[in-house]
């Protein structure tokens, strides 16, 4: 089976699968955003839990499970929906095995996350149920790992993004990952079909003025992610996600990088903070309008394309008025970024048709990133809204 991407239609939020093309089918699954409208039956939202189980394999005990779980940063529409569907705590303590499949918890054998932006937003709001939930249990797989010398099964493992300040993850190495650093390691063992290099989130500073615009920008992590098409690619295509980076980020990160641009070169990007113009420019869109300035640093780090590139925002559809996010003005830069590269733009709110919504899947191959065809997404949401009109059968 190919490596494919799969993006959630999750309204302003993040959710996306990655499937790796190895013999394992190995997962990685970058934040989380189930809505309680989700998961009501009679709710109008897309069912993505369920889409998202069906997608995942069992493990010995039937247990549904993802080998990584990426927390790009702990704002609520990155993840909400954990503590109702996914396993915290140590495996011993699962509480599901009796249960239906469908309302089996999701294990999580290896968690991917950052304790500074953990700490720059405690400074600036209240962590949500669900942050603090992911928070505890990260905190709880580190300790294990001290404790272990870090020789740790499924269910405890943890790879941290980044460094934090005053010595916290000095003593941390097996399992640190720091900033223009690449890793391949997921679920404890290497894998010959990904390469992951951390760009941010920046690393701790003393600098108090830094810090503060660090915080207010949402300090997501990013990665630039190489995913192999087969054994016999390696470079099938490079993802590059940025949870809710703002203009400050992307500016600095073409001023880290803009004489080694190839660092920011993708075949796939997802658009920050769900099409936000603020990832774009300093200026307000609502305020401005068309007046606003894009920021030239920034719209540089987000166009450095390879041929036939593709742009996903996930988003609510994207409407011509002054909403951000997602901003259309903010869209029309992207669809500028992938004409130049003979690519295509993405919104999950709109695909395949904005009252018919299901995952959008981006298939890795040789030749790069391949979209779903025309003929097939029609197809898909034709199939769709034949389904809701078709007449219930009388006693049901």
């Amino acid at each position: 089976m190919p490596t494919t991407l799969t993006f959630f239609p999750v309204d302003n939020g993040d959710m996306t699968l990655i499937k790796f093309g190895d013999a394992a089918a190995t997962t990685l699954l970058i934040d989380v955003n189930i809505r309680q409208d989700a998961d009501d039956p009679d709710g109008e939202a897309r069912d993505v839990a369920k889409d998202l189980r069906d997608r995942l394999k069992k493990d010995e005990n039937g247990r549904p499970f993802v080998d990584a779980f990426l927390l790009s940063h702990p704002d609520q529409d990155h993840c909400r929906g954990l503590a109702r569907h996914f396993h915290l705590g140590p495996l011993a303590d699962y509480p599901d095995d009796e249960k239906d499949y469908k309302d089996k918890k999701i294990v999580i054998r290896e968690i991917w996350s950052s304790p500074i932006v953990f700490r720059r937003a405690s400074k600036t709001h209240t962590l949500c149920d669900d942050a603090r939930a992911f928070n505890t249990e990260a905190r709880r797989r580190v300790k294990v790992n001290r404790e272990r010398n870090f020789v740790v099964g499924t269910g405890d493992r943890i790879q941290i993004m980044g460094e934090d300040i005053d010595g916290k993850t000095d003593d941390l190495g097996p399992i640190l990952c720091k900033v223009d650093e690449s890793f391949n390691r997921i679920n404890g063992s290497a894998s010959s079909f990904f390469s992951a290099r951390l760009l941010a989130p920046i690393d701790a500073t003393d600098n108090e003025e830094l810090e503060e615009c660090l915080a207010k920008n949402q300090s997501s992590v990013i990665l630039n992610v190489t995913l192999a098409a087969d054994a016999q690619t390696p470079d099938g295509a490079k993802f590059l996600t940025g949870g809710d980076a703002e203009v400050f980020i992307w500016n600095r990160q073409w001023e880290r990088h803009e004489h080694e641009s190839e660092v920011l070169e993708y075949d796939l990007l997802l658009t920050p903070h769900h099409c936000s113009w603020r990832s774009l420019s300093y200026d307000s869109w609502s305020k401005l309008g068309e007046k606003a300035q894009v920021d030239d640093g920034a719209r540089s780090a987000l166009s450095q394309t390879r041929n036939g590139a593709i742009i996903v925002a996930s988003c609510k559809p994207i409407t011509d008025d002054d909403s951000d996010p997602p901003c259309i003005r903010a869209k029309r830069e992207y669809q500028s970024i992938v004409d130049d590269a003979n690519g295509a733009f993405y919104c999950t709110g709109e695909y395949p048709k904005a009252d018919a919504v299901e995952p959008l899947v981006i298939t890795v191959t040789s030749q790069g990133v391949q979209p779903p065809s025309k003929r097939e997404a029609g197809a898909k949401a034709a199939a769709v809204v034949s389904s809701a009109r078709t007449p219930m059968p009388h006693g049901t």
